[in-house]
């Protein structure tokens, strides 16, 4: 397996971290949160000899799908995002990209996925973990055999995402880390949406025993 992180730049602080994995046999590629450049993503798949299958949004919000349409037009991907949280994919008072300062685009996903939906790539299995919190949709994405779980905005590095917006809750991303996401194997390697450590008092900890990337 070959994977790749992307820092791409929004109008927000700090870069969204995308991720491309690659299945080295089949070549095959799937791209979780595609922030914004889409040319750079384009040039890492040509780097790499690489054929988009999938595009995994881990939710709805603007600084995770900037770059969405221009690689589904392009490589005809099929973009995956939860079930519900597809509802509001198209709803800007949840997406925020107007609070982000970019265009309201139309999206439009070609799966939904639910809880427990599991995701190939060539030989490789990716599990789908629902964990709302952030927002009422987001998910999880845990491959077992390479030992990963890409969190999107559950969690942070060394803390966890943010619930004070649209569809967010405090009580349900605490119960989707302390249930879904504490319980995998202690040699879990999380990649999370930034690297940076937020301390504000009321997230400020160091619950998790999970390596970070």
């Amino acid at each position: 397996m070959i994977l790749k992180r992307l820092q791409l730049e929004t109008n927000l602080a700090d870069p969204t971290n995308c991720y491309m994995i690659v299945e080295e046999e089949t070549k095959e590629a799937m791209v979780i949160d595609p922030a914004s450049h889409s040319e750079t993503i384009c040039e890492m798949l040509e780097v790499l000899q690489a054929k988009l299958k999938y595009i995994y949004l881990t939710h709805c919000h603007g600084d995770h799908t900037g770059a969405v349409v221009e690689l589904q037009n392009r490589y005809g991907a099929k973009v995956l995002i939860e079930r519900k949280e597809s509802e509001n994919l198209r709803n800007p008072e949840v997406t925020l990209n107007y609070f982000i300062g970019i265009p309201d685009i139309r999206l439009e996903e070609d799966s939904r996925i639910d809880d427990n939906d599991v995701i190939h790539l060539g030989e490789l299995e990716f599990r789908v973990i629902h964990t709302p919190g952030h927002t009422g949709g987001s998910t999880s994405l845990y491959c077992e055999k390479e030992k990963m779980l890409f969190s999107g905005d559950t969690i942070f590095h060394g803390t966890w995402g943010r619930t004070d917006l649209p569809t967010g809750s405090l009580v349900d991303i605490m119960e989707s880390i302390t249930k879904k996401l504490l319980v995998l194997p202690e040699d879990t390697i999380i990649y999370p949406r930034t690297w940076k450590i937020y301390y504000d008092k009321r997230r400020k900890t160091n619950l998790f025993r999970i390596t970070w990337a």
